[in-house]
């Protein structure tokens, strides 16, 4: 089992994750681009019961960013962490909030077809104009 923690610009807020990571991949929905204030955001996946809080936890806000699942964010830096889908039993966190990011590489886009003109894809991932599970990439 491999043990990973991370944290905010702050420092006061840290976490541990006790799973390897699954699922990583770049993100260009609208509601990352403003919650990230970047044109994407990279993301991985791990169980929810293998994501701790090992300082700071009361300092975490959440937010309602849509119908399906909330994020959560740094009360004090307003750093962004994670997303949670509320039927899912994962959580989706940004990978460049681990102490070492280098450990988790991203495998593809979702939402391509609302990525930024300016800032397009500089790899061969394969991109996806909405979710992976929505069709063949572009």
């Amino acid at each position: 089992m491999t043990m990973s923690e991370g944290g905010y610009l702050c420092g006061k807020v840290r976490y541990r994750i006790s799973a390897e990571p699954t699922d990583a991949g770049w993100c260009h929905c609208r509601n990352c681009q403003l919650n990230s204030g970047s044109p994407a955001m990279a993301f991985a996946n791990v169980p929810v019961a293998d994501f701790a809080f090992i300082a700071g936890d009361t300092l975490v806000g959440r937010y309602q960013s849509s119908e399906i699942g909330h994020r959560a964010f740094c009360t004090a830096c307003g750093t962004p962490l994670y997303f949670k889908a509320e039927e899912e039993e994962s959580i989706a966190f940004s990978i460049a909030t681990l102490d070492a990011p280098e450990t988790v590489t991203p495998g593809y886009h979702i939402f391509y077809a609302s990525h930024i003109a300016w800032a397009g894809a500089a790899d061969d991932l394969p991109r996806y104009a909405k979710l992976r599970s929505d069709g063949d990439p572009l």
